[in-house]
């Protein structure tokens, strides 16, 4: 963990899908109300499963039974209720900030709702400043990298938990 141009920065090697469950888990149990986690990497880099992990292990912190966790392609936002609400967006299909102005994630975060938002290229200049940055990379040697940088300030939470 760095602090770099006052940015909190990381990164770390998943080796395969349980480490990327485990990084994703640990990720949602250190989120806090209001945080705002952009997710990037290409097509099947891991965004979707990272999240999925997240949700999971937030709502079992939150003591609700283990529930199908679907990928929000279509639906584009999907809301679960845990100690915060939980919404996971995927903006693929977006063509750009207007169109995600329609979903509400800037009220829903404003209103104390944890964001994991995959596909954020797609808000332009309606990304939040303080913001959670992780990108999922597929290195040719296997695995995964998972990069991370925090915007804005209030992450180390977060860094702890990914590092």
């Amino acid at each position: 963990m760095e602090r770099i141009t006052g940015h909190l920065e990381g990164a770390r090697g998943l080796a395969d899908e349980a480490e990327t469950a485990r990084a994703g888990a640990a990720l949602g149990r250190a989120l806090r109300a209001g945080d705002v986690v952009f997710l990037s990497g290409g097509l099947g880099a891991g965004k979707t499963a990272l999240a999925r992990a997240a949700i999971a292990a937030r709502l079992e912190a939150a003591g609700r039974p283990a529930e199908e966790i679907p990928s929000p392609t279509f639906t584009l936002v999907q809301v679960y209720e845990a100690d915060a609400p939980l919404w996971h967006a995927d903006l693929y299909r977006l063509s750009g900030p207007e169109e995600a102005r329609e979903l509400g994630l800037d009220a829903a975060a404003e209103e104390g709702a944890i964001l994991l938002v995959e596909w954020p290229d797609r808000l332009g200049a309606l990304a939040p400043a303080r913001r959670l940055e992780i990108s999922l990379e597929s290195p040719e040697a296997g695995g995964r990298l998972l990069r991370w940088r925090g915007v804005g300030g209030l992450w180390d939470h977060v860094a702890e938990a990914l590092a």
